[in-house]
C-alpha cells in the first residue's frame, strides 16, 4: 500500500495514439523504467569513482558503494508504504546523498520532485502544495539557509506528515519533531530487483527553475526522460576528461546529467555543490576534470578568472552550450580561445529539440542552435513562436489548465520562445516572446541589442528590458555589468556603439542600470521577470 499523492490531480495530457505508437515504432519509447536503467548502468562499472567537492560534505567512493546505500534506502522506504506513486521531494545540494536518494527513488519507482537547494520557505511551500510528497529529503543547513527552521514550520502548516529525511550530523534526539536522521534509512537489507512500472507513468516533476513568477511543474514520463537521457548521449561531444557538474542537482537537467547521463556512458561522477570558480579550476587541477556543458555563465566565469591557465583550457576541449540564448560574442571568444563550441535548444518542458555537433561546419555551430534531433519536430506559427513535439516532450504540467494552453489536439508544444529556420534546417532562437519590448507599437528583439552590446569591451554580461515610458508606453533599458566597477559605461558609450554597429537609433536603450551581479536561475539564466519588477519598482536605482 503506497502513500497517496497529487498524481490523479495534475495536468496529465494523452498523446495522440497515432505519435505514441510511433514513438515505440522507433524504438524512442520502450518498456525501460527509470530504475531499470539506472540497475544496468550500475551493474555495468561499479568500479568507477563517485567523488563530491565539498568545504561540509565532501565524499570518494565508487559508484558500487552508492548503488548499494541507495537499494537500502530502497527497502527502508518501501518498508515504509513508499513504492510507485508515491512523490520524494529532494532538496539538496550536490552530495552524495542526492544521488542515494534518486536512485532509491527509481528503483521503488516513486516520482522524483528535485528542489533547488536555495529555494526559500515561498517556493517551497508552492512546491510541497502541490506535489503532496510522501517523502521529502533535505539537509539540515547548507549555506545561509537553516533547513531545519524552514521545513519544521513549512509542515507543521500541512495535514498530511510526509517521512522527513534530514542529511547531517545531528542525532535523532537534536532534530525538530517528526524528522529522521537520513543515514538510520540506509540499516535495512539492499533492494533486490526494481519496482516494475508504468513507462508512461510520471517518473521526475521538474520545477521550472525562476524565469517566470512562479513555478511551474512539469511532469515527464519514464519514457520522455529514458529518451532524453539516450538523446543527449547521441549529441554530446564524446572524448576529453571527465567532467565536473556543478549544475545543481535540484535543477531538472543537473539531476540527468550527474546522476543518469553517466551511468548510460559508463563514465564516473564528479560533483561540486558550490560554483566557485576558483575552487573549480582547483579541482580541475588536480584532478584532470573538464567542463563540456551548460549556460555561458558557467565557461565565462573560469575564462575571466586570475587562476586560469593554458592547463586549464586543454581540459575544456569542447563546449556544448545551452540553457538560454546564445550570443555571437560570446562564442567568437570561446572560439579565439581554441575551444570548439556547439550550440543546443531545448527546455524543463522539451530538454532537446534542436542542436548542432562538434563535427558541424563552424559557421552553424556558432551562429545557429542546429538542426531538429531525432524524434523531436518542430515548426513556426504566423508570429515566429516555435512549437515542439517529441519524444522526450513532457507529459503536462501538475496545473491543469497550464497543460491545456500549453499543448493543441496534435501534441504540439508552445515553447515561448521566437526563432527563424534557414535553407540547411537550422534553427536559430531569436527571443522570447516575453522579451520582445514593444517601443510606440514597434517591436524591439532584446536579444539583438544584448548581442551588439556584448561585443563592448567594457562590458561582461548585460540583460535588456522594458522600462515603463509615459509617452511610448516602454522603451528599452540595458542593465549592465561592467568587466571593470571602477570604469563604468555609460549611455552615451552604450549609444556610440550601437550607432557604429549599425543599429537602428529606436532600438538603442534610453537608459541603463549598472548591477554588481543579475539575479539568477539554478543553472545561471539571468531571471529577466526579477529585472522588470525592479526597474519598475525602482530597486534598481535610477537609470542613468
Amino acid at each position: 500500500m503506497t502513500r497517496s499523492s497529487a498524481l490523479q490531480d495534475w495536468g496529465i495530457r494523452t498523446v495522440p495514439g497515432w505519435l505514441a505508437q510511433r514513438y515505440r515504432d522507433e524504438g524512442r519509447w520502450t518498456a525501460d523504467s527509470l530504475g531499470s536503467t539506472v540497475a544496468a548502468g550500475l551493474s555495468r562499472a561499479p568500479h568507477l569513482s563517485f567523488h563530491v567537492r565539498s568545504t561540509v560534505r565532501p565524499y570518494t567512493g565508487t559508484l558500487g558503494d552508492v548503488d548499494r546505500a541507495a537499494r537500502s534506502l530502497a527497502q527502508g522506504l518501501r518498508a515504509q508504504g513508499i513504492g510507485p506513486g508515491s512523490v520524494v521531494v529532494l532538496q539538496l545540494p550536490n552530495w552524495v546523498e542526492a544521488a542515494i536518494t534518486f536512485w532509491a527513488a527509481t528503483y521503488i519507482g516513486a516520482v522524483v520532485v528535485p528542489v533547488v537547494h536555495f529555494y526559500g520557505p515561498k517556493e517551497v511551500g508552492y512546491i510541497l502544495d502541490d506535489t503532496r510528497p510522501a517523502v521529502i529529503v533535505t539537509p539540515d543547513r547548507f549555506g545561509r539557509t537553516d533547513h531545519l527552521q524552514q521545513y519544521e514550520q513549512l509542515l507543521a502548516e500541512r495535514d498530511d506528515t510526509p517521512l522527513w529525511l534530514v542529511v547531517g550530523d545531528r542525532r535523532r534526539q537534536d532534530l525538530p519533531r517528526g524528522a529522521t536522521p537520513f543515514h538510520q534509512m540506509l540499516e535495512s537489507d539492499p533492494l533486490g530487483a526494481p519496482e516494475a512500472v508504468d513507462p508512461a507513468a510520471p517518473a521526475i516533476v521538474g520545477f521550472t527553475s525562476g524565469t517566470t513568477l512562479n513555478p511551474k511543474g512539469v511532469v515527464h514520463s519514464h519514457q520522455t526522460i529514458g529518451w532524453e537521457v539516450r538523446q543527449c548521449d547521441g549529441f554530446y561531444g564524446k572524448g576529453g576528461p571527465p567532467q565536473i557538474v556543478g549544475t545543481p542537482v535540484g535543477h531538472f537537467m543537473g539531476m540527468i546529467n550527474a546522476f543518469l547521463l553517466p551511468l548510460v556512458r559508463s563514465e564516473p561522477v564528479h560533483l561540486i555543490d558550490v560554483w566557485d570558480p576558483a575552487e573549480v579550476l582547483r579541482a580541475m587541477g588536480e584532478r584532470g576534470l573538464g567542463i563540456a556543458g551548460g549556460p555561458p555563465y558557467f565557461l565565462t566565469s573560469l575564462l575571466d578568472h586570475a587562476d586560469f591557465t593554458p592547463e586549464h583550457l586543454a581540459l575544456i576541449p569542447y563546449m556544448g552550450l545551452g540553457g538560454a540564448m546564445v550570443p555571437e560574442a560570446f562564442t567568437e571568444r570561446a572560439t579565439r580561445e581554441g575551444i570548439t563550441v556547439y550550440r543546443s535548444y531545448g527546455s524543463t518542458e522539451h530538454p532537446s529539440i534542436t542542436a548542432s555537433l562538434v563535427g558541424d561546419a563552424a559557421d552553424k555551430r556558432l551562429r545557429t542552435d542546429g538542426r531538429v534531433l531525432p524524434g523531436a519536430e518542430i515548426r513556426l506559427d504566423r508570429g515566429g513562436e516555435i512549437l515542439s513535439r517529441g519524444a522526450d516532450c513532457f507529459i503536462g504540467y501538475t496545473d491543469p489548465e497550464l497543460t491545456a494552453r500549453a499543448f493543441d489536439a496534435d501534441g504540439w508544444y508552445r515553447t515561448g520562445d521566437m526563432g527563424t529556420v534557414d535553407g540547411d534546417g537550422c534553427l536559430t532562437i531569436t527571443d522570447r516572446v516575453t522579451d520582445v519590448i514593444i517601443r510606440g507599437g514597434e517591436n524591439i528583439s532584446a536579444q539583438e541589442v544584448e548581442s551588439l552590446l556584448l561585443r563592448m569591451e567594457q562590458i561582461a554580461e548585460v540583460s535588456v528590458v522594458a522600462e515603463p515610458d509615459p509617452r511610448l508606453g516602454e522603451h528599452a533599458t540595458a542593465v549592465i555589468r561592467p568587466h571593470d566597477a571602477a570604469s563604468p559605461v555609460s549611455l552615451d558609450d552604450v549609444r556610440s556603439h550601437l550607432a557604429a554597429a549599425g543599429l537602428a537609433r529606436q532600438k538603442w536603450p534610453e537608459s541603463i542600470h549598472l548591477v554588481a551581479d543579475f539575479p539568477r536561475t539554478a543553472t545561471g539564466k539571468i531571471q529577466k521577470f526579477r529585472l522588470r519588477e525592479r526597474v519598475r519598482d525602482g530597486s534598481l536605482g535610477r537609470p542613468r
